[in-house]
């Protein structure tokens, strides 16, 4: 059954306006599945990676003569010669909605595009569901939107709950992509292996050599046990015997295909006090588990990092939610040399909006901490209330709840 999705709105109106549009995710985030609800009367041509369909790569004027506009082009780093053939089309007939692309990797053809259509392209992130498509309320704007615009009258209005939710553990273990959404526990497992062996055997093997695939393969699995953390690529590359060098590369390649995020440090005005290092997240919370050898939701209880996977996944859910912003919010991490920190800092029109991360359901004062040193920090600037964004609120059907005189708590649940 389709879902939803939070970008289906903002893909249909900027494809009104723009002649091309890429829409680019990790794969099976459901990217072609999206493009063909939003355009079913659209041609789709699917590329492979091994045969040239259409000759699109031997003769891309021919394929776009066969192919004329509105078309869909789907994996479309797999026929980087098209490229310069649709700069051609465009600047002889433009018109918005002729092109719709879709990639998986971030890579050289993505930047391509980027530099040979510009003012001609947009391009839009997509990632696995959020909590509000899982549940069938993906609404705009969503509780994070109406934040960035009024914080005072999210407090006076505090959003809905959703209607439908998993227990905290298994969305988490069974994770975002959306053919994990729908199969059973049982098997999802063996979902994960494949996705990570196809990942691996196929994605990254076309974007660069890897030498060692067993060392790449216990690469990945290092990262998974350093989500939420603040990376150090020399002991990264120190913990399985590579140079710093390669381990930033390595990272490269699973940023490059949206397997992995990084958030920079804020800076601000007080660069000396303020650890310069940036904090990584693995995308998805599944295959992240699967990569621990976590074997079912109830081994996440009282697990070391269970409380570094919440945090992942409401890292991710912000990002997805940010997607949905006409202006995105800047994203950042704080933390001082003393040890405070913030997990996450929202900067935009001039404001920031410190955000605190908890898998606690009873969240109080003391969970504000961090909050208060960061404005102590920075008396100059405009700090929004905070949030302590918590999977629930213990003893109440509320989503926020005031505890402190400048923060509030916030259970992941919050529909808009």
């Amino acid at each position: 059954m389709y879902k939803e999705r939070l970008l289906s709105s903002r893909i249909r109106r900027l494809a009104g306006h723009f002649p091309a549009l890429v829409l680019s995710g990790a794969r099976q985030v459901g990217k072609s599945t999206l493009v063909r609800h939003l355009f079913p009367d659209v041609p789709v041509v699917v590329f492979d990676p091994v045969r040239d369909i259409g000759n699109a790569r031997q003769d891309p004027d021919l394929f776009l003569d066969n192919h004329p506009p509105p078309l869909v082009l789907d994996e479309i780093q797999y026929a980087p010669e098209l490229v310069p053939a649709i700069k051609r089309r465009i600047d002889n007939n433009k018109r918005p909605g002729m092109y719709v692309m879709t990639g998986s990797q971030q890579w050289s053809v993505l930047k391509s595009i980027s530099e040979s259509l510009a003012g001609r392209v947009v391009f839009t992130d997509m990632e696995g569901f959020s909590l509000a498509e899982i549940g069938g309320n993906p609404v705009d704007p969503s509780w994070l939107g109406r934040w960035l615009a009024d914080p005072s009258g999210v407090i006076r209005n505090p959003p809905g709950c959703l209607s439908y939710v998993r227990p905290v553990n298994e969305q988490i273990w069974r994770g975002w992509l959306p053919e994990a959404d729908t199969i059973p526990l049982d098997v999802i497992p063996d979902f994960h292996a494949a996705y990570l062996r196809t990942y691996i055997e196929r994605d990254v093997r076309l974007l660069t050599g890897v030498e060692d695939w067993q060392l790449f393969g216990r690469f990945v699995q290092l990262i998974a046990a350093m989500n939420a953390c603040e990376i150090n690529y020399s002991q990264l590359g120190r913990d399985i015997s590579v140079t710093p060098q390669t381990a930033r590369r390595w990272l490269g390649l699973l940023s490059a295909t949206f397997q992995w995020h990084e958030v920079p440090a804020y800076s601000g005005s007080a660069v000396k006090r303020v650890s310069a290092k940036p904090k990584g997240y693995l995308a998805d919370t599944g295959l992240a588990c699967h990569l621990l050898q976590l074997s079912s939701p109830s081994t996440l209880s009282g697990h070391p990092m269970a409380g570094a996977l919440f945090e992942s996944a409401v890292v991710a859910e912000i990002r997805k939610l940010c997607a949905m912003e006409p202006v995105k919010p800047a994203i950042y991490h704080w933390r001082s040399h003393g040890g405070a920190e913030v997990d996450i800092l929202l900067e935009r029109d001039g404001w920031l909006f410190p955000i605190e991360i908890k898998l606690t359901t009873s969240p109080s004062r003391k969970h504000t901490r961090g909050m208060d040193a960061f404005r102590a920090a920075h008396p100059h600037l405009r700090i929004a209330p905070g949030l302590v964004v918590t999977p629930g609120l213990a003893g109440s059907d509320a989503v926020l709840m005031k505890i402190s005189e400048h923060d509030v708590a916030l259970s992941w649940l919050a529909s808009s």
